[in-house]
């Protein structure tokens, strides 16, 4: 599985077709059927070795290291976090964990971080429409457990596919990301510009993120769960597009993704022009050089401070 050319390429076909294969897997035989974007996993393993214990505190999420191949890579029990709840102070998870010594392990790449999570068993490859893919809630107040899914589909033979909120797992698991970022957001100089930025962003968590970072920098920006309310709302009569500065979008999103997003929006006359910045946690060379061919302008890393604030100075900064 890794970022090879043939993937590359594999995924770059299926985003052009509107298109997402998710690897499916459970965490308990017989259990709910839960599912990452194929293309964030880099290999499925059998895991027989010691992990190492960064913490005598088994209710921690992080559970502490194992190394395959020479690297090492952080590891967490994704059942364990499925008990999680952060607004739970010292909540009991020790007893969610996967039992015994028949599981799998997935290395994963999201947003520059790799981490070895435990599952039970790895199912088949789902190819989906991303019309299929529906939004599991809205951005009204809900439960820090309730937020573990982003979106759901059916399985091959119709039973529900859970779609793992890869952004609120990185931020339980290591805090001090939202802390760097926190930081990072005190130092942003305000940007003077009348221009309008389009938001797509279909995770709770990294929404209110980037929304903070918008803010800070003092900038005018509408935000939208996905990228097909950014498109009716760009397509519409009404909307002055010369006011539009600069479109930031996430890739993975339902009804319509980032790539659907960039494809209509480069292919009409009316609204090429507009540059697209892609803000996504498929972190790496060959997922930006895949934006890049798909016409995207620019590339960054899941709700960087830094990077926002370089992408908006770059495209619609007053002189």
């Amino acid at each position: 599985m890794g970022n090879n050319l043939d993937s590359v390429n594999q995924s770059t076909n299926l985003h052009k077709r509107n298109e997402v294969q998710f690897l499916c897997f459970r965490l308990v035989e017989n259990g709910d059927i839960y599912a990452i974007n194929v293309f964030k996993v880099k290999e499925i393993i059998k895991y027989t070795n010691t992990v190492t214990r960064t913490t005598h505190d088994d209710n921690a999420l992080l559970e502490g290291i194992i190394t395959v191949r020479d690297k090492i890579y952080p590891i967490v029990d994704l059942k364990k976090w499925f008990a999680y709840d952060s607004e739970i102070p010292n909540v009991e998870i020790k007893n969610s964990a996967i039992k015994g010594d028949n599981f799998q392990i997935l290395i994963c790449d999201f947003s520059q971080t790799t981490l070895a999570i435990k599952i039970s068993k790895a199912e088949r490859i789902l190819t989906k429409k991303w019309a299929d893919i529906h939004q599991v809630s809205s951005y009204s107040p809900n439960k820090d457990t309730a937020q573990k899914i982003i979106n759901h589909t059916k399985y091959f033979d119709g039973e529900l596919v859970k779609v793992v909120n890869v952004e609120k797992m990185l931020i339980d698991v290591f805090p001090n990301i939202e802390d760097t970022q926190i930081d990072e957001i005190d130092n942003l100089q305000k940007i003077v510009s009348v221009k309008d930025i389009l938001l797509a962003e279909d995770s709770p968590v990294a929404m209110k993120m980037m929304k903070k970072i918008l803010d800070k920098l003092g900038v005018r920006f509408k935000a939208f769960e996905n990228g097909q309310l950014l498109l009716d709302y760009i397509n519409n009569k009404t909307t002055n597009v010369d006011n539009i500065g600069l479109i930031i979008t996430d890739l993975e999103m339902p009804i319509a993704s980032g790539f659907e997003v960039i494809k209509q929006i480069k292919n009409n006359k009316e609204f090429s022009h507009i540059p697209i910045t892609v803000n996504s946690s498929m972190s790496g060379k060959s997922n930006k050089d895949m934006a890049i061919s798909l016409n995207a302008d620019d590339f960054i890393s899941k709700s960087h401070p830094k990077e926002v604030e370089r992408v908006i100075s770059k495209f619609i900064k007053e002189n």
